[in-house]
Protein backbone atom coordinates (compact mmCIF):
# COMPACT_ATOMS: atom_id res chain seq x y z
CA UNK A 1 0.00 0.00 0.00
CA UNK A 2 1.39 3.20 -0.89
CA UNK A 3 1.40 6.43 1.38
CA UNK A 4 -1.05 7.69 -1.42
CA UNK A 5 -3.42 4.87 -0.58
CA UNK A 6 -3.36 5.22 2.81
CA UNK A 7 -3.80 9.27 2.43
CA UNK A 8 -7.20 8.09 1.09
CA UNK A 9 -8.34 6.88 4.21
CA UNK A 10 -6.76 8.90 7.19
CA UNK A 11 -9.12 11.35 8.85
CA UNK A 12 -12.12 9.60 7.45
CA UNK A 13 -12.69 7.58 10.41
CA UNK A 14 -11.71 9.78 12.99
CA UNK A 15 -14.64 8.30 16.01
CA UNK A 16 -14.50 4.71 14.65
CA UNK A 17 -13.20 2.34 17.41
CA UNK A 18 -11.55 -1.00 15.93
CA UNK A 19 -11.17 -4.68 17.19
CA UNK A 20 -8.99 -7.27 15.57
CA UNK A 21 -9.06 -10.82 16.72
CA UNK A 22 -6.22 -13.09 15.62
CA UNK A 23 -5.82 -16.43 15.08
CA UNK A 24 -2.47 -18.64 14.46
CA UNK A 25 1.14 -18.24 14.78
CA UNK A 26 3.27 -15.31 15.35
CA UNK A 27 3.47 -14.39 11.59
CA UNK A 28 -0.63 -13.36 11.91
CA UNK A 29 0.34 -12.03 15.54
CA UNK A 30 2.69 -9.37 13.71
CA UNK A 31 0.53 -8.75 10.91
CA UNK A 32 -2.05 -7.90 13.24
CA UNK A 33 -0.04 -5.18 15.02
CA UNK A 34 0.65 -3.89 11.27
CA UNK A 35 -3.11 -3.88 11.15
CA UNK A 36 -3.52 -2.17 14.44
CA UNK A 37 -1.15 0.36 12.99
CA UNK A 38 -2.57 1.28 9.33
CA UNK A 39 -6.36 1.33 11.04
CA UNK A 40 -5.00 4.32 13.85
CA UNK A 41 -2.73 6.13 10.97
CA UNK A 42 -6.14 6.17 9.47
CA UNK A 43 -7.93 7.72 12.50
CA UNK A 44 -9.39 4.87 13.94
CA UNK A 45 -9.30 3.96 17.74
CA UNK A 46 -8.96 0.53 20.16
CA UNK A 47 -12.20 -0.09 21.27
CA UNK A 48 -12.55 -0.45 24.82
CA UNK A 49 -12.31 -3.54 26.54
CA UNK A 50 -15.84 -4.48 28.16
CA UNK A 51 -17.78 -1.98 25.88
CA UNK A 52 -20.58 -2.62 22.99
CA UNK A 53 -18.54 -3.67 20.67
CA UNK A 54 -16.37 -2.38 17.58
CA UNK A 55 -17.28 -0.08 14.32
CA UNK A 56 -14.86 -2.31 12.98
CA UNK A 57 -14.40 -6.10 13.37
CA UNK A 58 -11.08 -7.57 11.63
CA UNK A 59 -10.79 -11.11 11.68
CA UNK A 60 -7.61 -12.07 10.88
CA UNK A 61 -7.18 -15.98 10.22
CA UNK A 62 -5.13 -19.16 10.03
CA UNK A 63 -5.65 -22.19 8.04
CA UNK A 64 -3.03 -24.77 9.45
CA UNK A 65 -6.11 -26.88 10.86
CA UNK A 66 -8.83 -28.60 9.12
CA UNK A 67 -11.87 -26.71 10.91
CA UNK A 68 -10.38 -23.50 10.60
CA UNK A 69 -13.03 -22.10 8.41
CA UNK A 70 -15.79 -23.19 10.94
CA UNK A 71 -14.65 -21.60 13.29
CA UNK A 72 -14.31 -18.57 11.26
CA UNK A 73 -17.64 -18.60 10.10
CA UNK A 74 -18.95 -19.94 13.51
CA UNK A 75 -17.87 -16.01 14.70
CA UNK A 76 -18.95 -14.17 11.61
CA UNK A 77 -22.48 -15.78 11.85
CA UNK A 78 -22.53 -14.47 16.25
CA UNK A 79 -21.73 -11.08 14.49
CA UNK A 80 -24.33 -11.33 11.56
CA UNK A 81 -27.22 -10.05 14.23
CA UNK A 82 -24.82 -7.39 15.85
CA UNK A 83 -23.92 -5.87 12.89
CA UNK A 84 -27.83 -5.89 11.55
CA UNK A 85 -28.78 -4.17 14.53
CA UNK A 86 -25.81 -1.54 14.16
CA UNK A 87 -25.73 0.93 11.55
CA UNK A 88 -22.13 1.52 9.99
CA UNK A 89 -20.78 -1.44 11.12
CA UNK A 90 -17.90 -3.27 9.22
CA UNK A 91 -16.38 -6.81 9.38
CA UNK A 92 -12.69 -7.77 7.58
CA UNK A 93 -11.33 -10.70 7.32
CA UNK A 94 -7.86 -11.07 6.45
CA UNK A 95 -4.67 -13.76 7.04
CA UNK A 96 -4.02 -17.02 4.98
CA UNK A 97 -7.93 -18.54 5.88
CA UNK A 98 -8.82 -15.07 3.51
CA UNK A 99 -5.72 -15.74 0.94
CA UNK A 100 -7.18 -19.35 0.46
CA UNK A 101 -10.92 -19.04 0.34
CA UNK A 102 -11.03 -15.60 -1.59
CA UNK A 103 -14.63 -15.16 -3.07
CA UNK A 104 -15.69 -17.95 -0.93
CA UNK A 105 -16.31 -16.01 2.70
CA UNK A 106 -18.82 -13.30 0.69
CA UNK A 107 -21.16 -16.11 0.04
CA UNK A 108 -21.39 -17.76 3.15
CA UNK A 109 -21.13 -14.31 5.13
CA UNK A 110 -22.64 -11.79 2.62
CA UNK A 111 -22.96 -9.34 5.89
CA UNK A 112 -18.94 -9.14 5.66
CA UNK A 113 -17.36 -6.01 4.04
CA UNK A 114 -14.45 -6.86 2.94
CA UNK A 115 -11.55 -9.71 2.56
CA UNK A 116 -8.06 -9.02 1.92
CA UNK A 117 -5.46 -11.42 1.65
CA UNK A 118 -1.78 -12.15 2.90
CA UNK A 119 -0.19 -9.91 0.57
CA UNK A 120 -1.70 -6.93 0.63
CA UNK A 121 -2.46 -5.99 4.58
CA UNK A 122 -1.80 -2.50 3.76
CA UNK A 123 -5.13 -2.19 1.61
CA UNK A 124 -7.42 -2.37 4.71
CA UNK A 125 -7.89 1.18 5.57
CA UNK A 126 -8.68 1.94 1.98
CA UNK A 127 -11.31 -1.15 1.58
CA UNK A 128 -13.43 -0.34 4.37
CA UNK A 129 -13.63 3.39 2.91
CA UNK A 130 -14.38 1.64 -0.42
CA UNK A 131 -16.99 -0.72 0.79
CA UNK A 132 -18.79 2.22 3.19
CA UNK A 133 -19.07 4.63 -0.40
CA UNK A 134 -19.90 1.85 -2.78
CA UNK A 135 -21.61 -0.07 -0.27
CA UNK A 136 -20.71 -3.18 -1.30
CA UNK A 137 -18.23 -5.93 -0.23
CA UNK A 138 -14.41 -5.43 -1.66
CA UNK A 139 -12.88 -8.23 -2.36
CA UNK A 140 -8.84 -7.95 -2.59
CA UNK A 141 -6.58 -10.64 -3.01
CA UNK A 142 -2.93 -9.65 -4.40
CA UNK A 143 -1.22 -13.08 -5.98
CA UNK A 144 2.70 -11.62 -5.00
CA UNK A 145 3.62 -9.53 -1.88
CA UNK A 146 2.90 -6.00 -2.97
CA UNK A 147 5.48 -4.57 -0.20
CA UNK A 148 7.30 -5.89 2.33
CA UNK A 149 5.53 -5.36 5.48
CA UNK A 150 7.81 -3.70 7.99
CA UNK A 151 7.43 -0.77 5.88
CA UNK A 152 3.65 -0.63 7.34
CA UNK A 153 3.13 1.48 10.16
CA UNK A 154 2.89 -0.76 13.42
CA UNK A 155 0.74 -0.72 16.92
CA UNK A 156 3.53 -3.09 19.33
CA UNK A 157 1.72 -4.88 21.44
CA UNK A 158 4.70 -4.49 24.28
CA UNK A 159 6.27 -1.74 25.11
CA UNK A 160 9.56 -3.49 25.97
CA UNK A 161 10.01 -6.66 23.54
CA UNK A 162 9.28 -6.63 19.79
CA UNK A 163 9.15 -8.91 16.67
CA UNK A 164 11.08 -8.14 13.77
CA UNK A 165 10.48 -9.67 10.75
CA UNK A 166 13.16 -10.85 8.50
CA UNK A 167 11.32 -12.62 5.83
CA UNK A 168 7.84 -13.65 4.47
CA UNK A 169 7.24 -16.93 2.99
CA UNK A 170 8.74 -20.37 2.65
CA UNK A 171 10.25 -22.29 -0.14
CA UNK A 172 9.76 -26.01 1.88
CA UNK A 173 7.16 -28.01 0.34
CA UNK A 174 5.78 -30.27 3.72
CA UNK A 175 2.62 -32.34 2.98
CA UNK A 176 0.93 -31.31 6.21
CA UNK A 177 1.20 -27.63 5.53
CA UNK A 178 -0.17 -25.07 3.29
CA UNK A 179 1.66 -21.97 4.53
CA UNK A 180 4.12 -21.70 1.45
CA UNK A 181 0.47 -21.87 -0.58
CA UNK A 182 -0.64 -19.52 0.83
CA UNK A 183 2.22 -17.15 1.82
CA UNK A 184 4.14 -17.60 -0.92
CA UNK A 185 8.00 -17.91 -1.88
CA UNK A 186 10.65 -17.00 0.99
CA UNK A 187 11.57 -13.68 0.57
CA UNK A 188 14.20 -11.54 2.42
CA UNK A 189 14.37 -8.29 3.53
CA UNK A 190 17.95 -6.77 3.68
CA UNK A 191 20.24 -6.81 6.35
CA UNK A 192 20.51 -2.95 6.64
CA UNK A 193 16.24 -2.31 6.68
CA UNK A 194 16.50 -5.21 9.40
CA UNK A 195 18.79 -3.67 11.56
CA UNK A 196 17.73 -0.26 11.08
CA UNK A 197 14.12 -1.23 12.57
CA UNK A 198 16.24 -3.24 15.45
CA UNK A 199 18.00 0.37 16.59
CA UNK A 200 14.71 2.08 16.13
CA UNK A 201 12.89 -0.22 18.22
CA UNK A 202 15.66 0.01 20.78
CA UNK A 203 15.70 3.94 20.82
CA UNK A 204 12.12 3.98 21.55
CA UNK A 205 12.91 1.45 24.94
CA UNK A 206 12.76 -2.03 23.90
CA UNK A 207 14.87 -4.19 25.27
CA UNK A 208 14.03 -7.80 23.43
CA UNK A 209 13.64 -8.50 19.89
CA UNK A 210 12.58 -11.85 18.51
CA UNK A 211 13.53 -12.36 14.70
CA UNK A 212 10.59 -13.90 12.72
CA UNK A 213 10.28 -16.05 9.96
CA UNK A 214 8.73 -18.66 8.60
CA UNK A 215 11.39 -20.56 8.10
CA UNK A 216 14.29 -17.99 9.64
CA UNK A 217 17.58 -19.56 9.06
CA UNK A 218 16.79 -20.17 5.15
CA UNK A 219 17.44 -16.35 5.88
CA UNK A 220 19.92 -15.78 3.04
CA UNK A 221 18.76 -18.04 0.44
CA UNK A 222 16.85 -14.94 -1.05
CA UNK A 223 19.75 -12.76 -1.21
CA UNK A 224 22.92 -15.49 -2.43
CA UNK A 225 24.29 -15.33 0.94
CA UNK A 226 24.24 -18.85 3.72
CA UNK A 227 25.56 -17.88 6.57
CA UNK A 228 23.67 -14.27 6.38
CA UNK A 229 21.29 -15.64 9.17
CA UNK A 230 24.71 -16.08 11.63
CA UNK A 231 25.98 -12.58 10.25
CA UNK A 232 22.85 -10.75 11.46
CA UNK A 233 22.58 -12.53 14.50
CA UNK A 234 26.13 -11.41 14.90
CA UNK A 235 25.50 -7.68 14.02
CA UNK A 236 22.21 -7.57 16.64
CA UNK A 237 25.16 -8.20 19.26
CA UNK A 238 26.74 -4.73 18.32
CA UNK A 239 23.35 -2.76 19.07
CA UNK A 240 24.12 -1.24 22.14
CA UNK A 241 20.66 -1.32 24.98
CA UNK A 242 19.86 -4.46 23.06
CA UNK A 243 19.77 -6.99 26.05
CA UNK A 244 18.01 -10.51 24.66
CA UNK A 245 17.92 -11.57 20.97
CA UNK A 246 15.86 -14.16 20.07
CA UNK A 247 14.64 -15.89 16.73
CA UNK A 248 11.81 -18.75 15.65
CA UNK A 249 10.83 -20.61 13.86
CA UNK A 250 14.08 -22.54 12.38
CA UNK A 251 14.51 -25.21 9.86
CA UNK A 252 16.42 -28.07 11.04
CA UNK A 253 17.79 -28.73 7.30
CA UNK A 254 18.84 -25.07 7.60
CA UNK A 255 20.81 -25.60 10.65
CA UNK A 256 24.23 -24.72 10.17
CA UNK A 257 27.15 -24.81 12.28
CA UNK A 258 27.79 -20.53 11.84
CA UNK A 259 24.41 -20.04 13.53
CA UNK A 260 25.40 -22.04 16.42
CA UNK A 261 28.94 -20.57 16.56
CA UNK A 262 27.18 -17.01 16.38
CA UNK A 263 24.37 -17.96 19.41
CA UNK A 264 27.31 -19.05 21.79
CA UNK A 265 29.57 -16.28 20.93
CA UNK A 266 27.16 -13.50 20.69
CA UNK A 267 26.61 -12.14 24.41
CA UNK A 268 22.88 -10.93 24.04
CA UNK A 269 21.81 -13.80 21.90
CA UNK A 270 19.67 -16.41 24.26
CA UNK A 271 20.42 -19.95 24.66
CA UNK A 272 17.25 -20.94 24.03
CA UNK A 273 15.81 -23.01 20.65
CA UNK A 274 12.69 -23.84 19.00
CA UNK A 275 13.44 -26.14 16.34
CA UNK A 276 10.30 -28.08 15.18
CA UNK A 277 11.05 -31.93 15.14
CA UNK A 278 7.30 -33.20 13.76
CA UNK A 279 8.36 -36.64 14.14
CA UNK A 280 11.24 -38.97 15.05
CA UNK A 281 10.82 -41.24 12.31
CA UNK A 282 12.79 -41.47 9.75
CA UNK A 283 9.90 -43.07 6.97
CA UNK A 284 7.85 -40.34 8.60
CA UNK A 285 10.11 -38.08 7.79
CA UNK A 286 10.20 -38.51 4.31
CA UNK A 287 6.34 -38.99 3.41
CA UNK A 288 6.00 -35.02 4.92
CA UNK A 289 8.87 -34.35 3.01
CA UNK A 290 11.27 -33.19 5.64
CA UNK A 291 14.42 -32.80 4.32
CA UNK A 292 16.60 -34.40 7.80
CA UNK A 293 16.32 -37.36 9.57
CA UNK A 294 16.73 -38.44 13.37
CA UNK A 295 20.31 -38.45 13.35
CA UNK A 296 20.64 -35.24 12.02
CA UNK A 297 18.23 -33.75 14.18
CA UNK A 298 19.91 -35.47 17.11
CA UNK A 299 22.81 -34.46 15.98
CA UNK A 300 22.16 -31.00 15.77
CA UNK A 301 20.88 -30.72 19.22
CA UNK A 302 23.66 -32.80 20.27
CA UNK A 303 26.59 -29.78 18.73
CA UNK A 304 24.11 -27.09 20.39
CA UNK A 305 24.50 -28.70 23.53
CA UNK A 306 28.59 -29.02 23.44
CA UNK A 307 28.35 -25.12 22.60
CA UNK A 308 25.75 -23.73 25.31
CA UNK A 309 25.05 -26.46 27.87
CA UNK A 310 22.54 -24.21 29.07
CA UNK A 311 20.53 -24.41 26.00
CA UNK A 312 17.11 -24.87 26.51
CA UNK A 313 15.44 -26.47 23.57
CA UNK A 314 11.89 -26.83 22.77
CA UNK A 315 9.95 -28.36 19.60
CA UNK A 316 7.16 -29.20 17.47
CA UNK A 317 5.97 -32.89 17.49
CA UNK A 318 2.86 -33.74 15.12
CA UNK A 319 1.54 -37.42 16.50
CA UNK A 320 -0.67 -39.58 14.03
CA UNK A 321 0.52 -38.30 10.61
CA UNK A 322 -1.05 -40.60 7.69
CA UNK A 323 0.94 -43.90 7.79
CA UNK A 324 2.44 -44.01 11.25
CA UNK A 325 2.76 -46.99 12.51
CA UNK A 326 3.36 -47.46 16.28
CA UNK A 327 6.99 -48.43 15.42
CA UNK A 328 7.36 -45.14 13.92
CA UNK A 329 5.47 -43.35 16.97
CA UNK A 330 8.10 -45.69 19.19
CA UNK A 331 10.94 -43.23 17.21
CA UNK A 332 9.50 -40.14 18.14
CA UNK A 333 9.67 -41.57 21.65
CA UNK A 334 13.09 -42.27 21.52
CA UNK A 335 14.05 -39.01 19.93
CA UNK A 336 12.20 -37.11 22.83
CA UNK A 337 14.26 -39.34 25.07
CA UNK A 338 17.51 -38.22 23.77
CA UNK A 339 16.97 -34.72 22.62
CA UNK A 340 15.61 -34.03 26.48
CA UNK A 341 13.00 -30.78 25.22
CA UNK A 342 12.75 -28.54 27.81
CA UNK A 343 9.32 -28.60 26.42
CA UNK A 344 7.36 -29.45 23.45
CA UNK A 345 4.36 -28.09 21.11
CA UNK A 346 2.84 -31.16 20.38
CA UNK A 347 -0.13 -31.60 18.03
CA UNK A 348 -2.58 -34.67 17.04
CA UNK A 349 -2.30 -34.77 13.31
CA UNK A 350 -5.85 -32.82 11.24
CA UNK A 351 -5.96 -32.37 7.96
CA UNK A 352 -5.29 -28.90 6.09
CA UNK A 353 -7.35 -28.73 3.10
CA UNK A 354 -4.73 -28.18 0.16
CA UNK A 355 -2.20 -30.22 1.28
CA UNK A 356 -1.11 -33.60 -0.08
CA UNK A 357 -1.22 -35.18 3.63
CA UNK A 358 -4.90 -34.50 3.85
CA UNK A 359 -5.08 -37.31 0.23
CA UNK A 360 -2.59 -40.06 1.60
CA UNK A 361 -4.04 -42.92 2.24
CA UNK A 362 -3.63 -44.87 5.79
CA UNK A 363 -4.98 -41.99 7.83
CA UNK A 364 -5.15 -42.68 11.30
CA UNK A 365 -7.79 -43.89 13.77
CA UNK A 366 -8.75 -40.98 15.96
CA UNK A 367 -8.47 -43.31 19.17
CA UNK A 368 -5.06 -44.53 18.27
CA UNK A 369 -3.76 -40.96 17.27
CA UNK A 370 -5.35 -40.11 21.17
CA UNK A 371 -3.93 -43.05 22.89
CA UNK A 372 -0.42 -41.94 21.51
CA UNK A 373 -0.67 -38.21 21.79
CA UNK A 374 -1.34 -39.15 25.95
CA UNK A 375 1.81 -41.15 25.58
CA UNK A 376 3.67 -38.62 24.27
CA UNK A 377 2.53 -36.05 26.61
CA UNK A 378 3.04 -38.01 29.62
CA UNK A 379 6.71 -38.96 28.87
CA UNK A 380 7.21 -35.05 27.85
CA UNK A 381 5.85 -33.85 31.11
CA UNK A 382 8.35 -36.36 33.08
CA UNK A 383 11.69 -34.79 30.48
CA UNK A 384 9.79 -31.39 31.34
CA UNK A 385 9.98 -31.82 34.82
CA UNK A 386 12.96 -33.41 35.33
CA UNK A 387 14.93 -30.35 32.99
CA UNK A 388 13.21 -27.74 35.37
CA UNK A 389 14.52 -29.52 38.42
CA UNK A 390 17.88 -28.89 37.45
CA UNK A 391 17.12 -24.98 37.58
CA UNK A 392 16.95 -24.96 41.59
CA UNK A 393 19.29 -23.02 43.21
CA UNK A 394 20.03 -21.09 40.21
CA UNK A 395 20.54 -17.33 40.37
CA UNK A 396 18.09 -15.80 37.62
CA UNK A 397 17.98 -12.37 35.29
CA UNK A 398 14.45 -11.91 34.67
CA UNK A 399 12.81 -9.85 32.35
CA UNK A 400 9.61 -9.23 33.88
CA UNK A 401 6.44 -9.36 31.54
CA UNK A 402 2.79 -8.00 31.73
CA UNK A 403 0.08 -10.57 31.56
CA UNK A 404 2.03 -14.00 32.22
CA UNK A 405 0.84 -14.68 35.29
CA UNK A 406 -2.84 -15.31 35.81
CA UNK A 407 -2.16 -15.86 39.23
CA UNK A 408 0.54 -13.19 40.54
CA UNK A 409 -2.46 -10.91 41.83
CA UNK A 410 -3.55 -13.39 44.42
CA UNK A 411 -0.44 -14.86 45.18
CA UNK A 412 1.31 -11.03 45.16
CA UNK A 413 3.90 -12.45 43.08
CA UNK A 414 5.41 -10.99 39.34
CA UNK A 415 5.90 -13.20 36.66
CA UNK A 416 8.93 -13.15 33.36
CA UNK A 417 11.09 -14.90 31.60
CA UNK A 418 14.89 -16.15 32.23
CA UNK A 419 17.10 -15.17 29.69
CA UNK A 420 16.50 -19.30 28.44
CA UNK A 421 12.77 -18.12 28.02
CA UNK A 422 11.74 -20.21 31.34
CA UNK A 423 8.67 -18.76 32.97
CA UNK A 424 9.43 -17.43 36.46
CA UNK A 425 6.72 -16.46 38.96
CA UNK A 426 8.31 -14.60 41.67
CA UNK A 427 7.79 -13.09 44.75
CA UNK A 428 7.22 -9.20 44.47
CA UNK A 429 9.53 -6.91 45.59
CA UNK A 430 8.81 -4.12 48.27
CA UNK A 431 10.15 -1.90 45.26
CA UNK A 432 8.43 -0.86 42.71
CA UNK A 433 8.59 -3.15 39.44
CA UNK A 434 7.05 -2.54 35.97
CA UNK A 435 7.27 -4.62 32.86
CA UNK A 436 10.27 -4.35 31.22
CA UNK A 437 12.37 -4.29 34.35
CA UNK A 438 14.83 -6.82 35.15
CA UNK A 439 14.97 -8.92 38.96
CA UNK A 440 17.37 -10.84 39.80
CA UNK A 441 16.07 -14.20 41.89
CA UNK A 442 17.14 -17.40 43.09
CA UNK A 443 15.26 -20.20 41.82
CA UNK A 444 13.28 -21.93 45.06
CA UNK A 445 11.11 -25.05 43.26
CA UNK A 446 9.92 -26.01 39.64
CA UNK A 447 7.11 -27.62 38.16
CA UNK A 448 6.83 -28.73 34.38
CA UNK A 449 5.79 -25.86 32.88
CA UNK A 450 7.20 -22.93 35.13
CA UNK A 451 9.82 -22.03 38.12
CA UNK A 452 9.14 -20.21 41.33
CA UNK A 453 11.43 -17.87 43.09
CA UNK A 454 9.91 -17.91 46.42
CA UNK A 455 12.71 -15.90 48.79
CA UNK A 456 13.23 -12.56 47.78
CA UNK A 457 14.91 -10.85 45.04
CA UNK A 458 18.80 -10.20 44.61
CA UNK A 459 18.41 -7.17 43.12
CA UNK A 460 16.00 -4.90 40.69
CA UNK A 461 17.39 -3.23 37.78
CA UNK A 462 15.11 -0.24 36.81
CA UNK A 463 15.54 -0.12 32.67
CA UNK A 464 14.46 1.57 29.53
CA UNK A 465 12.60 -0.42 28.76
CA UNK A 466 10.31 -0.29 32.07
CA UNK A 467 10.24 3.29 31.25
CA UNK A 468 8.96 2.80 27.84
CA UNK A 469 6.14 0.98 29.64
CA UNK A 470 5.47 3.20 31.96
CA UNK A 471 5.05 6.22 29.44
CA UNK A 472 3.08 4.16 27.61
CA UNK A 473 0.70 3.11 30.30
CA UNK A 474 0.60 6.66 31.22
CA UNK A 475 -1.48 7.93 28.34
CA UNK A 476 -5.41 7.16 29.20
CA UNK A 477 -5.90 5.59 25.70
CA UNK A 478 -7.47 2.03 25.68
CA UNK A 479 -5.22 -0.83 25.03
CA UNK A 480 -5.49 -2.80 22.75
CA UNK A 481 -7.52 -6.39 22.51
CA UNK A 482 -4.68 -9.55 23.45
CA UNK A 483 -4.22 -11.59 20.65
CA UNK A 484 -5.50 -15.48 20.47
CA UNK A 485 -2.12 -16.92 19.93
CA UNK A 486 -3.90 -20.58 19.67
CA UNK A 487 -1.31 -21.82 22.04
CA UNK A 488 -2.19 -25.32 23.49
CA UNK A 489 -1.22 -25.75 26.94
CA UNK A 490 1.30 -28.41 27.25
CA UNK A 491 0.30 -31.76 27.74
CA UNK A 492 -3.37 -30.32 26.69
CA UNK A 493 -5.28 -31.57 23.82
CA UNK A 494 -4.52 -28.80 21.00
CA UNK A 495 -6.91 -26.39 20.04
CA UNK A 496 -7.86 -25.63 16.91
CA UNK A 497 -6.22 -22.97 15.02
CA UNK A 498 -2.97 -24.49 16.66
CA UNK A 499 0.87 -23.84 16.25
CA UNK A 500 3.54 -23.89 18.46
CA UNK A 501 5.63 -21.64 19.02
CA UNK A 502 5.04 -21.53 15.06
CA UNK A 503 2.68 -22.65 13.15
CA UNK A 504 3.43 -26.54 13.55
CA UNK A 505 4.73 -26.28 9.68
CA UNK A 506 8.28 -25.19 10.50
Amino acid sequence: MTSSDRSQAVGVQQSKTYEIRTYGCQMNVHDSERLSGLLEEAGYVPAPKGGEGADVVVFNTCAVRENADNRLYGNLGQLAPKKAARPGMQIAVGGCLAQKDRDTIVKKAPWVDVVFGTHNIGKLPVLLERARVQEEAQVEIAESLEAFPSTLPTRRESAYAAWVSISVGCNNTCTFCIVPALRGKEKDRRPGDILAEVEALVAEGVSEITLLGQNVNAYGSDIGDREAFSKLLRACGKIEGLERVRFTSPHPRDFTDDVIAAMAETPNVMHQLHMPLQSGSDRVLKAMRRSYRQERFLGIIEKVRAAMPDAAISTDIIVGFPGETEEDFEQTLHTVRESRFAQAFTFQYSKRPGTPAAEMADQIPKAVVQARYERLVALQEEISWEENKKQVGRTLEVLVAEGEGRKDDATRRLSGRAPDNRLVHFTRPDEPVRPGDVVTVEVTYAAPHHLLAEGPAKAVRRTRAGDAWEKRNAAPAEKPQGVLLGLPTIGAPAPSPAPAAGCGCD
